[in-house]
């Protein structure tokens, strides 16, 4: 399966946002367990985050997506890509 990269950028106030958090690493480890392989994490100095994950293709991608509580809740604005991995891999993935 393709790999996706959803980039985000924080767009609540802390409070707001860390409200959302607990629901957020809820769906994440959802999509680990649904086979999706997701890792997920945050820009300590720029305010956003970035999730990775497995999809069928783009429109599976954004299904996935939609469904992320920070994007529910209005808590970041993001961009997803396609991620053409070139060189490297994640360990036990080959």
């Amino acid at each position: 399966m393709p790999w996706f990269v959803k980039i985000e950028k924080g767009i609540v106030n802390k409070t707001t946002f860390d409200q959302f958090v607990p629901a957020h690493v809820h769906y994440v480890k959802d999509l680990i367990a649904s086979g999706h392989q997701a890792k997920t994490g945050y820009w300590k100095e720029r305010g956003g985050g970035m999730l990775l994950f497995e999809a069928a293709d783009l429109e599976a991608a954004r299904a996935i997506v939609a469904e992320d509580p920070l994007i529910k809740n209005g808590c970041v604005e993001y961009e997803l890509h396609e991620w053409c991995i070139v060189v490297g891999s994640f360990p036990g993935l080959g």
